[in-house]
């Protein structure tokens, strides 16, 4: 018997800012998304091959082989988007007490990949509703993003090897960018100082969960293999102002 997948309680575009004050996150329908940040589904899905390019994590703790990523740092100030030179990824271990505390160079995103203007688009439409939120005019943000592949080579793949966390920033974007051959996987959001909770699993393409970082917890939950070569795409762009987070 198969499991019944909850559906994320989508939010339209409009109301975003409303549902993130009200309880810190807002799912978002990939229709939404592309209205958003002003493009098509087929703008987006044109950053979708590079997925196919990503290269392994070689900094999991648990031994495991079922991440690849790529990593790129911008700085995005009013409607200008500026990709910065290349650094490591770096968090404390106050937010992530696997892999916190160390610098990680992961290989960078692909240079056809930003180019893309759907790139700019969907960075600077997110980055205005932080704005909104934040209050903060035209002060920048520091964005970093990360584009994920979990499979299932090991027989299990963890999109969270961490945990439940928080990480370090001041909003979170996590977008399905696809999954393929898998069960599981499902998002789950926590009250960071309260007892309430939300589960479902992101299921179509570019679909998007906002998350106020410093209000939740998250966490997707491991992955198997329904068919081989199983695999979990997604795009997860954090977005903090004053600097990046550094060592």
């Amino acid at each position: 018997m198969s499991a019944v997948l909850l559906s994320p309680p989508i939010t339209p575009p409009a109301q975003a800012v409303d549902a993130l004050r009200q309880q810190a996150y807002a799912a978002l329908s990939p229709e939404g998304v592309a209205a958003l940040a002003g493009c098509t589904l087929a703008d987006l899905n044109g950053l979708v091959p590079s997925w196919n390019d990503l290269q392994p994590d070689e900094y999991l703790k648990d031994g495991g082989r079922y991440r690849r990523r790529r990593h790129s740092c911008f700085v995005l100030q009013g409607d200008t988007l500026q990709q910065v030179p290349h650094r490591p990824h770096w968090q404390p271990v106050e937010y992530n007490a696997l892999h916190g505390g160390m610098e990680r160079w992961f290989a960078p995103m692909l240079s056809d990949t930003v180019a893309q203007p759907a790139w700019a688009q969907l960075l600077l439409a997110l980055g205005q509703i932080c704005t909104t939120l934040k209050g903060s005019g035209q002060a920048p943000w520091y964005v970093e993003a990360h584009q994920f592949r979990i499979d299932t080579t090991d027989g299990i793949g963890r999109p969270t090897p961490e945990g439940a966390h928080r990480d370090g920033v001041d909003f979170v974007a996590v977008l399905l960018v696809g999954r393929e051959g898998i069960k599981g996987g499902e998002t789950r959001v926590f009250e960071a100082d309260g007892p309430h909770g939300q589960r479902f699993t992101m299921t179509a393409p570019w679909t998007l969960l906002l998350l106020d970082d410093a209000r939740v917890v998250h966490e997707s939950t491991p992955i198997q293999p329904t068919t081989e070569g199983g695999h979990r795409d997604t795009l997860v762009l954090t977005f903090r102002s004053a600097k990046f987070q550094s060592s």
